[in-house]
């Protein structure tokens, strides 16, 4: 039997001797099976659901426990590395008011010593490993990149993201590699319900703090030249969770490009964005573009503008895809996937219709970091078929590439295509 884990207000970790594991699909909690598990991923962290009473299934039924030895129970659940998709929620009654932290909560089990995670592998997840991440080194690497650039605002930014908020995009431009980052701008053209930088007031608060100014262009071009030009499988991308949309800066963002395609041909840049000013990106993409990722929690319109809150239709996303995609630039789903929500019917067909419909290249599934209970009202009626299967559903379209990382030029896998 996969075992319910909790915690005590201590900080130790128990098993159930005698209460089966159970997760959250959608509106139900449900006894978690061998195959909705995995060995808990190297990488993945283990958290607290405040006030949580962990709940989890007796011959059967469904029983919260609500502690030991006179000490409460508390729910616990999983934050996953990248390159993992979770397939469960965790299972926990919770009457205190108030939003949860946002984390991509996932449930948990106990089995034969180990401790098990509700979520299916999608990527290799090997270059977005922790153990690349906040190295002994990362403190020395920003002061010298710093001192060699006094005065630069943009790297500055990017060093409290590398040291405060531990983003693996800001890191890797002081590690000098892979994938970096480049904010642009404050400003926003949606209200996300999961933003990563600007909460309403009443609720939880942002994990990071956003952007209060767009950078200068000749820091911009400076940076994301050199990364272009020296790191390894070097991507420079605009649009981070530092900040808002990068199309609000199209002008900023299109000389950026014109600029370092001047003195570089290497490497791929790509954007980051809601994809819901058309015309900006038109321009963005005339500077040379090569990727676009858009972000998407909902395929279907109305549920799209209920999580998205946007100045914008989805009709307008559907037309920058198409737009994107006929300009030659290879072009992703971003999807942000919620248990129980993304894996319903109507969902899973609204998703397929939208990339037939526009021809993208790939998908990204990205676990929504979000408490459950916002995410409660826009859960349909309908059970959901799983994870899995809709992973299995992405998977059968031909050409369509799947799973959680961008690529650049010359990766192995479904990378971006060689450059003429």
């Amino acid at each position: 039997m996969f075992h319910a884990l909790y915690a005590t207000p201590d900080g130790l970790l128990y098993d159930h001797p005698d209460l089966a594991a159970a997760g959250r699909a959608g509106r139900r909690i449900v006894p978690l099976k061998a195959a909705d598990l995995i060995p808990l991923p190297e990488g993945a962290s283990l958290v607290l659901v405040p006030a949580g009473t962990p709940v989890g299934y007796r011959r059967g039924r469904e029983a919260a426990f609500p502690g030991r030895d006179g000490q409460p129970a508390l729910a616990v659940a999983a934050c996953l590395p990248q390159g993992f998709t979770r397939t469960h929620l965790p299972a926990y009654r919770r009457e205190s008011p108030g939003c949860l932290p946002v984390l991509g909560y996932t449930a948990v089990a106990w089995h034969d010593g180990r401790v098990y995670a509700a979520a299916v592998p999608t990527d290799d997840p090997e270059r977005w490993s922790p153990k690349n991440y906040n190295t002994a080194a990362l403190s020395g690497l920003v002061g010298k990149r710093l001192a060699a650039t006094p005065g630069s605002a943009v790297l500055g930014g990017l060093a409290k993201c590398a040291l405060e908020y531990r983003c693996f995009t800001a890191q890797n431009i002081f590690y000098r590699r892979w994938e970096g980052g480049l904010p642009t701008t404050p400003a926003c053209n949606a209200r996300c319900l999961g933003c990563l930088s600007k909460q309403e007031a009443g609720g939880p608060p942002a994990p990071q703090n956003r952007i209060t100014s767009s950078p200068l262009l000749d820091d911009l071009v400076s940076l994301g030249t050199e990364h272009l030009a020296q790191a390894p499988d070097a991507i420079v991308s605009f649009g981070q969770g530092c900040e808002g949309e990068p199309l609000l800066s199209a002008p900023l963002v299109a000389e950026a490009i014109r600029r370092m395609r001047r003195r570089t041909t290497r490497g791929t840049i790509n954007l980051n964005s809601n994809a819901g000013a058309t015309a900006a990106l038109s321009a963005v993409l005339e500077a040379g573009l090569d990727s676009l990722r858009v972000s998407l929690a909902s395929a279907t319109p109305g549920v799209y503008a209920v999580y998205h809150r946007p100045s914008f239709s989805l009709a307008d996303v559907k037309n920058s895809i198409k737009l994107a995609v006929r300009s030659g630039v290879y072009t992703s789903l971003n999807l942000l996937v919620f248990p129980g929500f993304t894996d319903c019917p109507g969902e899973i067909a609204s998703l397929l219709d939208l990339i037939r419909e526009t021809g993208l290249h790939m998908v990204q599934l990205r676990n929504l970091n979000i408490d459950p209970a916002t995410m409660a009202p826009l859960l349909p009626r309908e059970p959901p078929v799983g994870i899995a299967t809709l992973v299995g559903e992405l998977r059968k379209i031909t050409g369509l590439a799947v799973g959680n990382f961008s690529r650049n030029r010359g990766s192995t896998g479904p990378g971006l295509p060689a450059r003429d």
